[in-house]
């Protein structure tokens, strides 16, 4: 099994940390192959619970290499204080287990500035970013003037590059946006300390994810966000800046189609979307509320990058078959059943009312998207705690019969279901 790519197939948020910490168990490479430290991946480890934003899910596992491919845009700052932490919990982040692609662009403190002004000057029509810097890097990139990190194997030259940014970037604050100027002199300095630190992490991630694949070796390739927010097939503008989906991987990992033999898809068994955009099965209610949590919890309802409360609604099919279908999903994960557990009655989404008349697919314009009206089925809930369910026969009949209700409308089936944070609540099958 040579290429294993994981997916979002929701707007994030879906479980895929967990979900590849699980997959990298038989793994010799984990990459993350698009955005950067605007999505947040958490994994539960006995009672710690450690968030990602940018390195590799496989981290926790000592032989496993894990690569922060070319499709990124990485915040040095924030990788290594994220290094850092995962050095703190015990583990290895050492240049033998972590290698970061040269042709990685970087995310710089003038981008992260640029980011929040523009939300800002948006005003009621701002998108709901993180206010990371993620677009207007990514934009960067475009422009072809941003830098890359291959440039921080010269700390020196980094520093004066970064230097010039920070200038240029500084008129573009004030004249366009009148915000306060970046001071470049500290911020070279600070920058030039980074360099140091990550120069010995820069490489070409190309070979050695085709030494793996020469040798049969099996590589996940994690993706972060999810295919509804994919630059080109997501909800636009309402979206990211990144390919979150199978081509994603392709052009993040260097690699043609023919290695990948798994594309996993990762849902909620409910939806929840953060930051502004079309959302047909929003829920405002004591149910919505009720599946977002308190907060109390790790894994309630909240970002683990910006901690704003995610909006909640019933599961989207029409949503999920359009992800699925668009990027070849061959096998299903779905995440938090056990929130459903209580819940009197439930509701699937299987089509949109438009100006009157019904849409079987999804459509991706957020002008329309914005104006349907949901047309639900019902579904029986279940009463009982399904946290300890270990085999699909051990849920109750309604659980079970809501699972093969996904499955039959994607027509994918699911080859894992969680049932809670903890690494071992998964019923394989």
């Amino acid at each position: 099994m040579p290429v294993t790519v994981l997916i979002g197939a929701q707007w994030g948020d879906e479980g895929k940390g967990r979900v590849v910490d699980w997959l990298a168990r038989d793994a010799q490479v984990v990459a993350r192959y698009n955005g950067g430290d605007n999505a947040g991946h958490s994994i539960t480890i006995g009672s710690r619970v450690i968030r990602l934003h940018l390195v590799p899910s496989g981290i926790f596992y000592k032989d496993v290499a894990c690569l922060l491919a070319a499709g990124m845009v990485i915040n040095p700052k924030n990788l290594l204080r994220e290094m850092d932490e995962i050095q703190t919990a015990g583990y290895d982040v050492s240049p033998a287990r972590l290698t970061i692609s040269h042709n990685a662009h970087l995310v710089l403190p003038t981008h992260v500035a640029l980011d929040a002004a523009l939300e800002k000057f948006r005003g009621g029509d701002a998108i709901g970013t993180t206010q990371r810097g993620i677009g207007v890097a990514y934009s960067a990139k475009m422009l072809r003037t941003n830098l890359r990190a291959a440039d921080l194997r010269e700390p020196e030259h980094f520093a004066d590059a970064l230097h010039k940014q920070v200038t240029h970037a500084n008129q573009q604050l004030a004249h366009e946006y009148r915000a306060p100027a970046l001071n470049a002199d500290a911020l070279s300095a600070e920058y030039y300390a980074y360099a140091k630190r990550l120069a010995s992490y820069i490489g070409d991630t190309s070979p050695i994810v085709h030494a793996v694949l020469a040798r049969g070796g099996h590589i996940v390739a994690e993706g972060a966000q999810g295919v509804l927010l994919d630059i080109d097939m997501g909800t636009y503008p309402y979206v990211t800046s990144s390919n979150t989906g199978v081509a994603g991987a392709l052009s993040g990992l260097g690699i043609g189609p023919q290695p990948i033999t798994r594309i996993v898809g990762v849902l909620k068994a409910f939806n929840t979307r953060v930051g502004a955009g079309p959302f047909p099965t929003e829920l405002f209610d004591a149910t919505g509320a009720h599946l977002r949590g308190t907060g109390a919890n790790p894994w309630d309802e909240y970002g683990s990058t910006t901690g704003r409360p995610r909006r909640t609604g019933w599961l989207d099919l029409v949503a999920l078959k359009y992800a699925t279908r668009n990027n070849g999903v061959t096998e299903l994960v779905i995440t938090k059943m056990d929130v459903l557990s209580g819940f009197g009655a439930l509701k699937l989404c299987t089509g949109y009312r438009y100006k009157g008349e019904l849409l079987a697919d999804f459509p991706a314009d957020a002008a329309v998207l914005q104006q349907v009206e949901p047309v639900y089925e019902s579904a029986p809930g279940w009463a009982a705690d399904v946290s300890g369910a270990r085999k699909r026969s051990d849920l109750p009949a309604a659980a079970r019969a809501y699972i093969a209700r996904i499955e039959e409308f994607t027509g994918v089936p699911a080859s894992l279901i969680s049932v809670g944070p903890e690494r071992d609540q998964i019923i394989i099958g």
